[in-house]
């Protein structure tokens, strides 16, 4: 088992639709959905890597990230290896639906397994053909953004 620390970006759009990339395995070929994101380097906080990895992998603002997160227990495989331990997952926000994407900022191992990108309705995490990581992203993506949360005051 292998545990490197890391953090992730549950990235919504004005109509709450979830970012997810779609990578290739390159060890299997099996796909996977899951949001931005990626391990901490060196002094980085948590926060500091989830902007960090969300400019680098999709080209959206850094800045759109809230420094509010939850902890969530991750046991996946990847590239042959099994990652587990804990990941904090950040919530940012966006006031246009579907936001670009731009992967121009990708490492070589990464521009040669990501596949793509979909902004998924909510409702739809569990119809996406191949898995989504983690497993319990609905609940993940409802604990950092509650339906109330964004509602516009009344």
């Amino acid at each position: 088992m292998t545990h490197r620390p890391a953090a992730r970006v549950v990235c919504l759009d004005a109509a709450d639709r979830v970012l997810l990339l779609h990578w290739r395995d390159p060890f299997d070929g099996s796909g996977l959905w899951e949001p931005p994101g990626g391990g901490i380097d060196g002094e980085e906080t948590p926060w500091q890597a989830a902007r960090r990895e969300l400019a680098e992998e999709t080209g959206l603002d850094p800045a759109s990230v809230l420094d509010v997160s939850v902890p969530v227990e991750r046991d996946s495989r990847w590239n042959g290896k099994r990652w587990v331990g804990t990941e904090r997952f950040f919530v940012a926000r966006f006031a246009v639906q579907r936001p670009e994407v731009v992967r121009t900022n990708l490492m070589p191992d990464e521009q040669a397994t990501l596949y793509g990108h979909a902004w998924v309705e909510r409702t739809g995490l569990a119809g996406l053909p191949d898995r989504v990581e983690p497993p319990q992203l609905a609940a993940v993506v409802a604990a950092l953004a509650p339906d109330s949360y964004w509602a516009a005051p009344g």
